[in-house]
């Protein structure tokens, strides 16, 4: 994972730099993997990662940060706590994405933000949709259970009220196709 996280992150890091480098308040990231988000949050930011891999979850426990076992589909944490939860990456492989989008919204203030760095499905029709289709169920196996071509973007934005999204490609063969935005859960009315 050390690998392939790390010129992952360097293809990446000026979109992390200015999506969670402003965070603030309770952070929760899901599936935080080796831990190769924490330098691009803010000093005082009190951060928790929800990871299912024991192996990565004692890793980042060595790191003196709050690591706590769990899944994205169920997260064992209080409603309406967070000001912020974070998915990079993690999105294509959770076995329910619906499910973990709602409980990213349960566990959001209200005006909590949903930062998210994803790949997602090539376009319908397109010469790469049909390799992501065709590589599927190999590429689930060797990489986690990542699914490369689901369509993660639309999954956001109809979990949550106001979504902005950049779209982008990175050299990466079936998952060249990037979403990388922020998702807002309004605030409540009186």
């Amino acid at each position: 994972m050390e690998r392939v996280s790390g010129p992952y992150d360097r293809l990446l890091a000026d979109r992390k730099r200015a999506l969670l480098g402003g965070l603030q308040g309770t952070v929760v990231e899901l599936g935080p993997g080796t831990g190769v988000n924490l330098p691009y949050f803010a000093r005082g930011v009190d951060w928790i990662g929800i990871e299912p891999n024991p192996a990565l979850r004692s890793r980042l426990c060595a790191l003196g940060v709050d690591a706590r076992d769990g899944w994205a589909e169920s997260l064992d944490l209080p409603d309406a706590m967070a000001d912020a939860v974070v998915s990079t990456a993690v999105l294509c492989s959770v076995r329910d994405v619906e499910r973990s989008l709602a409980e990213a919204r349960r566990v959001l203030k209200p005006g909590g933000q949903f930062v998210f760095i994803e790949h997602v499905a090539a376009p319908r029709g397109s010469a790469l949709a049909v390799v992501q289709r065709v590589v599927r169920p190999v590429w689930g196996c060797c990489a986690g259970g990542c699914d490369p071509a689901r369509d993660t973007a639309a999954a956001i934005e109809r979990a949550f009220p106001s979504v902005t999204v950049e779209r982008f490609r990175l050299p990466l063969g079936p998952v060249a196709p990037h979403i990388a935005g922020v998702a807002l859960l309004h605030r409540r009315q009186p």
